[in-house]
């Protein structure tokens, strides 16, 4: 029985109504991770009237979540995050159904977890576990809604969505751990959580209902600073597959970021991208292939001050990655492009930027590891 008085603006929509709210009501959705990008999204479901949320993450509240996790409060430090979003939700709406496990996920209990959601929302931003989301419900045919912020940055993107792209089709393998930056330095903008979280929980409802064009294929980016949207498309590549071993040696890996408290404030950076993106390069084959006489034309694209600290003395052009375009009359075509930022993060979405601009991918190489890699395995090139 659908609550007329409490979905009234609701059902007043004319793509929504009585059979929409009861789409809604009858719906299953799983929330992996409580946190920064969990909070409005486990809200938002809350107030529309899923009729089961999910969520699993295996963090206590701290007090430096405040500042961007809303769904928490001062009164819950020190419960666990599913026990405190659980009573939040319930005193939201009574009638929903609160599932919850005070526990990391993981390959093992992934699968057990997953069955019998109707979707999935992922708000860790973990790389491991964001491919272990992807491989998992391509396995069992569930969509998920993809989040990641980082610092004044969003992305959001809808995967597996009628067996449409992946997110291995945007991102097919994960980068060397050792080569992401500490998940305690990314910082994060606290209302930047609430826009990209909004944003999920608005695709995750237009999937239930089946409305409207979704995120599927595309790549939606956010920057809260310039206060701009941007989208990129992508396409399903039909050689990817899934990696489950993979991903196991991933969260047995030290290198990784594992602690749920600190990882909603990264955007991953993938190693490579497929036929249909660009390439990436480490700093052995860009000596191999500068040994062959390769001649690339290399952008650093992280800011000013940093380039003013330290820099590969032979950088033919610096421009912060977000303003690349600005500089495309500066950017040759005809030929190879390295781009290089501090490990290989903002790099790659440069990257992206310049194929959207047309921009041949098999022509684009990103640094993996950055000036770190390139300081730490070639100093004489360094000024």
């Amino acid at each position: 029985m659908v609550d007329i008085n409490r979905y009234a603006r609701h059902i007043s929509l004319p793509d929504v109504g009585i059979e929409g709210q009861k789409l809604i009501t009858q719906s299953r959705v799983l929330v992996v991770g409580a946190g920064g990008l969990g909070s409005p999204v486990l809200l938002y479901l809350a107030a529309a009237g899923i009729g089961e949320i999910g969520i699993i993450d295996d963090d206590d509240v701290d007090l430096s979540n405040l500042q961007r996790q809303v769904i928490h409060s001062e009164s819950h430090i020190g419960m666990a995050k599913v026990e405190s979003a659980r009573e939040r939700i319930l005193s939201i709406n009574s009638a929903i159904k609160v599932t919850i496990w005070n526990e990391r996920l993981s390959p093992d209990n992934a699968q057990k977890i997953f069955c019998n959601w109707d979707l999935i929302i992922d708000g860790t931003d973990n790389i491991p576990t964001r491919y272990l989301v992807d491989d998992m419900c391509k396995i069992l045919g569930i969509p998920w809604v993809y989040g990641s912020i980082y610092r004044f940055e969003g992305q959001v993107s809808v995967f597996n969505y009628n067996e449409g792209p992946c997110y291995r089709d945007l991102f097919p393998e994960p980068p060397p751990s050792k080569m992401i930056p500490s998940c305690a330095e990314g910082g994060v903008f606290g209302v930047l959580p609430g826009v990209i979280g909004s944003l999920q929980a608005t695709e995750a409802i237009k999937i239930i209902l089946n409305k409207g064009d979704l995120l599927s294929g595309k790549l939606l980016l956010y920057d809260a600073e310039a206060m701009s949207f941007r989208t990129l498309n992508f396409s399903k590549n039909d050689s990817s597959e899934t990696n489950l071993s993979e991903v196991r040696k991933m969260f047995e890996e030290n290198g990784w970021c594992q602690s749920s408290n600190l990882i909603d404030g990264e955007i991953e950076e993938p190693a490579t991208a497929g036929e249909v993106m660009f390439n990436h390069l480490s700093v052995a084959q860009y000596k191999d292939k500068k040994s062959n006489g390769w001649m690339p034309f290399l952008i650093d694209v992280r800011s000013d001050g940093e380039y003013d600290q330290m820099k590969v003395s032979f950088t033919d052009l610096q421009i912060p990655h977000e303003n690349i375009l600005s500089k495309v009359d500066q950017i040759p075509k005809d030929r190879d492009i390295i781009l290089l930022c501090r490990s290989g993060m903002r790099s790659q979405m440069a990257a992206m930027f310049l194929m959207d601009a047309g921009y041949e991918g098999n022509k684009l190489y990103n640094l993996d590891g950055g000036i770190m890699a390139w300081s730490s395995n070639i100093p004489a090139d360094i000024e």
